[in-house]
């Protein structure tokens, strides 16, 4: 199981407001911002539920692989799905599949997916039948 995962951006503010808009549907906030002093090297937004941040971008644009990352969130039904897709284009992302069933994974796999600011497969799925 993992504990956290996290990723570099090439626009730290660019990408925190996108996320912060793409996964405030799904219940997934910003709860904590690291300074480059603070860790020694850059910056960090993390995001994740309650107290616990489980989801982490970083300004280490020197490390930026565009657009070779895929993170799947869990959407509590096919609503949030929905939501996250629209807010996530909203917020600059691009369509990369929009919601609906992907009934090869299995009968109940609903998801949406939608392309970061630096090109990153970010989804949003629920495993609930309807």
């Amino acid at each position: 199981m993992l504990d956290h995962v996290g990723f570099s951006v090439s626009d730290l503010a660019r990408s925190k407001a996108f996320y912060e808009k793409a996964l405030g549907p799904l219940g997934i906030v910003n709860l904590m911002e690291l300074t480059a002093e603070q860790t020694g090297g850059s910056g960090h937004v993390g995001f994740g539920e309650g107290t616990k941040p489980y989801f982490w971008i970083g300004d280490r644009a020197d490390t930026v692989l565009k657009g070779c990352l895929h993170v799947a969130f869990v959407a509590a039904d096919r609503a949030a799905v929905d939501q996250f897709y629209r807010f996530a284009l909203a917020a600059g992302g691009r369509d990369n599949g929009a919601p609906g069933l992907r009934t090869y994974y299995h009968p109940n796999y609903y998801g949406a997916f939608v392309l970061d600011p630096d090109g990153h497969n970010v989804e949003a799925v629920c495993h609930k039948p309807e």
